[in-house]
């Protein structure tokens, strides 16, 4: 079983008046298997997280510890995170000119695997995976988001989830700017990657409709840069009720 355990994480960006803290002490255990919802208003902290585990330059650890399975990731490269089963779905997707999909995918699943799989049974995964995603196979000559619509960079990180098998996913608000279709398509790659591997996930969004797909086993509440609630999917439903309000004016 595989255990990503954050204790006490202090994170801080540095910004013209000196280092600014937005992580101000965050506990979280995500083990295999399990699903956790990570909710909150915008500004609160959830994307700094995400982005602090898979090793941003841009933020700044000024305390605590992320170990994956008992190994400390801080002092991994952004690769070696990587490398060792974790993964992040970004709410933003980079441009990669010049490079394509299929280029990069194989890449990455050799960097993964530690070997380049054979070329046959790479085209049949591929191809398999894209299907599901109702990807048009060539998708996979463009160039890595160049030119993506919203849908189709969701799509092509969810492709990366299914094909990279991480031990751990971090999903970055992967439902915003997406219809309901392509929400549906998203939300089923996942499922089929819980169902098919023992994965656990860190699911990051504002919204509870992409809940109505994902079942999370654990929601947690983030507020002015800590967990303030725990519950299950119930916790889920009551933002939905009454919204951030009094956790952002407590």
């Amino acid at each position: 079983m595989t255990t990503l355990e954050i204790k006490g994480l202090r994170v801080g960006v540095e910004t013209d008046s000196g280092m600014t803290e937005i992580l101000k002490g965050v506990d979280l255990t995500v083990n295999s298997n399990e699903t956790h919802a990570i909710m909150g208003p915008n500004g609160s902290g959830k994307s700094t997280l995400a982005y602090s585990i898979a090793g941003h330059p841009k933020y700044t650890i000024l305390g605590g510890s992320v170990t994956l399975d008992g190994v400390d990731i801080l002092e991994m490269s952004v690769d070696e995170r990587a490398r060792a089963g974790l993964f992040l779905a970004m709410q933003y997707p980079v441009e990669v000119p010049g490079v394509s999909v299929a280029n990069f995918l194989r890449t990455a699943a050799t960097a993964i695997r530690g070997e380049a799989p054979k070329l046959r049974e790479w085209v049949g995964e591929m191809k398999a995976a894209m299907t599901s995603l109702n990807i048009d196979p060539a998708f996979g000559e463009r160039s890595v988001n160049e030119g993506f619509s919203g849908g189709e960079k969701k799509r092509h990180e969810i492709l990366q989830l299914e094909l990279l098998k991480p031990k751990i996913a971090i999903l970055d608000e992967t439902d915003s700017g997406l219809d309901i279709d392509a929400l549906r398509i998203v939300s089923e790659g996942v499922n089929r990657v819980k169902e098919t591997s023992d994965v656990g996930i860190l699911l990051i969004t504002h919204y509870t409709r992409i809940l109505r797909y994902i079942k999370p086993d654990f929601v947690h509440v983030f507020a002015k840069g800590r967990i303030v609630e725990e519950g299950g999917p119930e916790l889920a439903e009551r933002l939905e009720e009454k919204g951030y309000a009094d956790y952002v004016n407590a």
